[in-house]
């Protein structure tokens, strides 16, 4: 576990104190910044209307000529939940509507890499389309944009990734993050930006009297906005939670398409109570790793069958994809901690811009290896991988303060030719370079992060809600809080500090570190509780426990069932011995 400093979050002097909440949950909202009872509302009605987000008249339009033709219309989206989800609700939504002619293509990373590139619109062409429709991609496909006109074939954009400097030239283009655009919410993930789409274009034709408002609502296809916005980790605004939120209470009435609620059984996870974590952590996991290993069609497919069995069959296929991609990521995590010993061997200090690279690490799985080595070593990372003979191609993830995609536009503009292509969000970004000029961009990259933080500032922090005094580490306080979501990034799940003494202690699976606890005396005393340490002996600097000893703990409450049986339980982020 990586060792890193435990700080409590300050609370403004005006938070406010009419939230319409137990005194806990007031602290732990105004710790998130929200001001008002009226920012709780997570009701439909309080959605930024679809008439703010630019550029969808002009989509919809584009789309109700294409619907006058019955053109053949083909969705091409990202291979991650994101775009899995985004592809799924716009084919089926488009279906519902009456378009008779639409298909999907998701490029297959290792052949074609990311986005609306030439090459899959050459493949794309096969099947004769008379439009494209981009979803969770297409802002820098400007190569792929032009191949498209050169044959004749119209492309929409709909995206959510930041713009280069150069728009592709396509018929309609929907982006809240594209230049001009005064969207309020810029972090819709790609799935809310097909949503809002989607949601336009049923409106007008309703409007019409081309369809039934009763048997089109897209509404109903709020589950796989909720799936695609907690899995693509977006800032949890306002709106955003609104749309996971109203995701999740459909899923939980049961009301989701059949390959959600098979995920969700194969990670055995109740349906009924589902929370926004089950979707980040369990289902968003299981669709990645088919993009990951092999081909996102099989994730998509899974959304799209109405067919529940089928679905179930493509779940546990989908789940035996993860567990593969754990052991593959494992092993590439052992070899990157490795590397990191072996610099700091040669060097005073680890490179505040780390880049990492092994011949034999695999393509789909280096994100995950940069976001765990991320977390260790509190600095941006990039892990790579060879895509062929000449090219490698790499993940990129950073920490607060650190605008990567903006660290490699600058990259890219005082070393012209340095890096082929890129592009991202401030927290994570995409690249490929060629194999000769790895060296060559390690120390570029590494001189660029140097401009935006120093030595001192590459500390972990785990920010504390504060203490629980006893009588609140209960299953009641547990169930509150995970029902007073949803939690996600920029509105975390609660998480707490606080000291205990150690009663016993035994190790799970060879990885996670179990505990029974006593809450230190100093505050109050309690009844002893469990507390689990997920992937505690991951490494080899992990702080051996050991009876009688006092530890300080981050941890989020959560509720442990196993055989029917029910007790709280501390989630433990964060562990020191007390000296």
């Amino acid at each position: 576990m990586s060792k890193r400093i435990i700080r409590r979050r300050t609370l403004l002097a005006d938070a406010p104190t009419d939230l319409h909440a137990s005194l806990l949950l007031q602290r732990i909202y105004a710790l998130r910044g929200v001001r008002s009872a009226q920012e709780l509302d997570l009701s439909l009605e309080r959605l930024i209307p679809v008439s703010q987000l630019t550029g969808t008249d002009a989509a919809v339009a584009l789309l109700l000529e294409h619907y006058a033709c019955q053109s053949r219309i083909v969705i091409i989206g990202d291979f991650d939940t994101d775009g899995a989800t985004s592809t799924a609700l716009v084919v089926r939504q488009l279906r519902r509507l009456g378009f008779k002619h639409v298909e999907f293509l998701v490029p297959n990373r290792f052949q074609f890499g990311y986005g609306l590139t030439p090459e899959i619109v050459q493949l794309a062409a096969d099947n004769k389309p008379d439009l494209i429709v981009t979803v969770d991609n297409g802002i820098s496909s400007v190569a792929g944009v032009a191949a498209a006109n050169a044959l004749g074939i119209q492309v929409l954009v709909t995206d959510h990734h930041l713009a280069g400097s150069e728009l592709p030239q396509a018929a309609a283009m929907v982006n809240p993050n594209a230049p001009g655009n005064t969207f309020p919410s810029k972090g819709l993930a790609g799935v809310g930006v097909a949503f809002y789409l989607m949601a336009a274009l049923t409106r007008s034709m309703q409007q019409q009297g081309m369809v039934s408002a009763e048997t089109t609502a897209v509404a109903h296809l709020l589950d796989l906005v909720a799936l695609g916005t907690v899995a693509d980790v977006v800032p949890l605004d306002a709106n955003n939670r609104i749309l996971v939120a109203q995701g999740i209470r459909r899923i939980r009435a049961g009301r989701c398409v059949p390959g959600l609620r098979a995920l969700l059984e194969a990670a055995n996870r109740r349906v009924d109570s589902c929370v926004a974590s089950d979707l980040g952590f369990q289902v968003g996991p299981r669709l990645n790793a088919a993009g990951r290993l092999e081909d996102m069609t099989l994730g998509i497919q899974c959304l799209l069958t109405d067919d529940l069995d089928a679905a179930r069959v493509i779940a546990a296929r989908l789940t035996q994809l993860n567990l593969d991609r754990r052991d593959i990521e494992q092993q590439m995590q052992q070899e990157a901690l490795a590397a990191i010993e072996d610099m700091q061997l040669d060097t005073e200090s680890l490179p505040l811009g780390l880049c990492l690279y092994e011949e034999s690490w695999h393509q789909g799985v280096v994100g995950l290896v940069a976001s765990r080595i991320k977390d260790r070593v509190h600095r941006p990372v990039i892990a790579m991988a060879r895509a062929d003979e000449l090219t490698l191609k790499g993940s990129a993830r950073s920490v607060p303060g650190v605008h990567i995609r903006d660290v490699l536009d600058a990259v890219a503009a005082r070393h012209p030719g340095l890096i082929d292509k890129f592009g991202g969000h401030a927290m994570a970004a995409g690249l490929s370079i060629g194999i000769d000029k790895f060296a060559e961009f390690c120390a570029a990259f590494n001189d660029e992060v140097c401009r935006w933080m120093t030595h001192d500032d590459a500390i972990g922090i785990v920010l504390s809600d504060g203490e629980l005094a006893p009588n609140e580490i209960t299953i009641a306080v547990a169930r509150q809080l995970r029902e007073s979501g949803p939690w996600g990034q920029n509105f975390p799940e609660p998480l707490f500090d606080g000291q205990f003494r150690v009663l016993e202690t035994r190790t799970l699976a060879e990885r996670h570190l179990k505990l029974k606890l006593e809450v230190n005396s100093l505050n109050g005393g309690a009844a002893p509780c469990e507390a689990i340490a997920f992937r505690h002996f991951d490494y080899d600097d992990a702080p051996p426990v050991r009876v009688d000893d006092q530890v300080q703990l981050a941890y989020r409450l959560d509720v442990n069932e196993y055989m029917g049986n029910e007790r709280v339980q501390l989630i433990v982020e964060q562990l020191h011995i007390v000296t």
